[in-house]
């Protein structure tokens, strides 16, 4: 009988393959789960559900929608110039871009459908504004809780539904583990973006610092004039880093909660969140991330 339960034991190891997915938030960082994506597949893992959070709610969307492929191509068009193109700046006090552009210019082929629709489990979470609190939409338009979900806090225009302001996801719930459709031997897997490894980017802002002091040409020291160390010091910069702690902790907190059999934690100190531009950097690092993770689960 022993024998019989520890065969049993080593190929629930060896065998499941069927994943439960929660993709984080994280802004172009979360570009990265579509690395991720392509790897969990090529090692023979199967995607049975997924759920998303701002950044991974649209990755996840396109991905159950069967264009993962095709966002790729379309994403590696995109540069500074064609950035700008895709945002409708807005003159509002409560954002700076209205947020239709770059949905419609998905839609263009990646077609809206309702999301019980979709091959797969799928839900995407948004936040109550007023009642701060998770709104998770598992029905209705799948381009209305993408565009819900990626609703980051005074930048998108919030969208309104049902009497609810609806911003960013990440502002309660960044890797919604607890709101993916799992089934009994599905794997739970997660992929957190949301970390900035802001340690090793201030070594590296440090390291050129020092650089700069030590280079006595006239152009460096003119340049050490006209643009100070603590350049990156200021109320933008505290703002965005007070916000990524909390979005952070609460991502960590959720990891601890639930548990992931796979968790790919991708902290990142070059790339931020509109880093946009840099989509295939940004997908190696998800492979490269997520193959190290499913190697560490697997030498358990």
């Amino acid at each position: 009988m022993f024998e019989k339960l520890l065969k049993i034991a080593g190929k629930d190891k060896s065998e499941r393959k069927n994943v439960a997915l929660v993709l984080s938030s994280g802004g172009a960082r979360g570009l990265a789960h579509i690395g991720a994506i392509e790897m969990l597949e090529e090692q023979g893992y199967h995607i049975t559900s997924l759920a998303g959070c701002s950044m991974g709610a649209l990755i996840g969307g396109v991905y159950a929608a069967g264009k993962i492929h095709e966002f790729r191509e379309w994403m590696k068009g995109i540069d500074r110039k064609k950035m700008l193109e895709l945002t409708d700046f807005s003159l509002s006090l409560n954002h700076f871009v209205k947020g239709d552009r770059i949905i419609e210019a998905i839609m263009e082929f990646v077609p809206d459908t309702a999301i019980e629709d979709l091959p797969i489990p799928y839900c995407a979470v948004a936040t109550d504004w007023a009642a701060g609190r998770e709104v998770v939409f598992r029905t209705g338009s799948l381009f209305e809780a993408i565009r819900a979900s990626i609703s980051l806090p005074s930048f998108y225009k919030p969208v309104q539904r049902n009497g609810m302001i609806l911003i960013d996801g990440g502002v309660v719930n960044p890797i919604p583990l607890n709101r993916v459709v799992r089934q009994k031997e599905d794997l739970l897997v997660g992929v957190d973006v949301s970390g900035h490894d802001y340690k090793a980017q201030m070594e590296f802002k440090h390291e050129l610092s020092e650089r700069r002091k030590n280079d006595k040409s006239f152009a460096s020291q003119m340049l050490s004039k006209l643009i100070p160390d603590n350049i990156d010091f200021n109320y933008y910069t505290m703002l965005s880093r007070t916000s990524s702690l909390m979005i952070r902790q609460n991502s960590k907190l959720m990891a601890q909660l639930m548990k992931p059999d796979i968790l790919v934690d991708i902290q990142m100190s070059r790339y931020g969140g509109f880093d946009y531009d840099k989509s295939e950097k940004l997908i190696e690092i998800g492979r490269q991330k997520t193959l190290r993770a499913i190697n560490k689960f697997n030498s358990k």
